[in-house]
């Protein structure tokens, strides 16, 4: 087994500059930090790091921190923020770090993100591995300011930033819990399953790579590698029942590999989150407030998220058409049979669906003139 000292050594010790205030407010302070990656890639835009700190006004005693890691393609910071200020607002400091080639670190002629994921798993390997020291640098930062309680510091990530987040988090003890929105492990699972990653796989499968060679290449990056039966320190996972980018399954695994897990399962796709997307920072920042401060946290044992279908729909009354729907019953957790309300160009549907796999469903389609057989192809938003 790899040992992680091995793949993801400490960075070299630095001296830091002075943080700059950039804004104040009744709730809490906004800070700047620069400083340079701790494993360089070469690009010196690439290798810039700035630090977005959120200072609480009024903690009681020193604040814990949280890092914030933002999804992958993310152009702004504006989630993160989100769950800044809940934080703050429960005496507990934060800092977004942009992760590689993303946001400020983005390379010039590039989109955030583009050269984050490529299909070339050294490629891929240097990159997460770049993370995970600016991850421990920052934590290097965090531990030099007098302001924070920096034996209490958490993480927590969406989509890409919840698979970084769970390999610093198996790899680094001075974090302390840790929250996993939309993310998972297994990242040769994910490379060749998930809908995200489509032209990468097909660039991989031309070039020869299977699932199984990604397995044995990526096995050093892998959060599952490093996660320990006997770790104790507290996590939440959240994941999604109808996901295709990261899929349950490769969430799943990840909960599986924590020892000291709170699981919450919301019945949608992976960007139907957003619809409950306050409840859920809520319910994050709940979590760091009770574990940070040694306290049990409970998940919420109801969490209402719509389940939201967007289909190409045929029926022997209307023809072809486009519908936004609402699952309003399901016979399983499957959705084997399931019922649907619609919205389309010539007006509103209800759908009775016998799922067939992949997607499409056959069933009565129902409106103001009458029923009508019909056959459905769904994706869960």
């Amino acid at each position: 087994m790899a040992q992680s000292s091995d793949v993801f050594p400490m960075p070299p010790s630095i001296e830091f500059d002075e943080w700059r205030q950039v804004s104040r407010n009744d709730d809490f302070s906004e800070f700047r930090e620069t400083f340079t990656s701790g494993l360089p890639s070469g690009d010196l835009t690439n290798d810039q790091i700035e630090l977005q700190v959120f200072v609480p006004a009024s903690p009681i005693g020193k604040p814990p921190v949280v890092i914030l890691l933002h999804y992958w393609g993310a152009t702004d910071s504006e989630l993160e923020r989100q769950t800044a200020v809940q934080l703050a607002y429960r005496g507990i400091a934060s800092v977004i770090v942009p992760l590689p080639y993303h946001l400020s670190r983005t390379p010039e002629g590039h989109a955030s993100g583009e050269l984050a994921i490529v299909p070339d798993p050294e490629a891929l390997k240097r990159t997460m591995t770049q993370s995970v020291s600016d991850i421990r640098r920052t934590i290097d930062w965090i531990k030099t300011r007098p302001e924070f309680e920096s034996e209490q510091i958490g993480i927590t990530g969406t989509s890409l930033g919840a698979i970084v987040s769970s390999l610093a988090f198996a790899v680094e003890p001075r974090i302390k819990s840790a929250s996993f929105l939309l993310g998972g492990a297994d990242l040769a699972y994910l490379m060749m399953n998930s809908s995200r990653t489509t032209s990468q796989r097909h660039i991989l499968t031309d070039a020869g790579w299977t699932e199984e060679k990604l397995h044995k290449v990526l096995a050093e990056i892998e959060p599952t590698t490093y996660l320990k039966s006997d770790d104790t320190r507290p996590s939440y996972v959240i994941n999604a029942k109808y996901d295709t980018i990261v899929p349950l399954e490769s969430s799943r695994r990840l909960s599986n590999a924590l020892a000291n897990r709170t699981e919450l399962t919301l019945e949608t796709g992976h960007y139907g989150g957003f619809l409950v997307k306050d409840r859920l920072i809520t319910s994050i920042a709940k979590f760091f407030d009770a574990t940070l401060r040694g306290e049990k946290f409970s998940a919420p044992s109801k969490f209402y998220s719509p389940t939201v279908r967007f289909s190409v729909m045929l029926d022997s009354e209307s023809g072809l058409q486009l519908g936004a729907g609402l699952d309003i019953w399901r016979s399983n957790d499957r959705a084997d049979i399931f019922v649907a309300a619609y919205i389309t160009p010539i007006g509103p549907r209800a759908y009775l669906g016998f799922q067939l796999g992949n997607g499409v469903s056959i069933g009565a389609m129902f409106s103001r003139s009458g029923t009508s057989p019909g056959l459905v192809w769904s994706t869960i938003f």
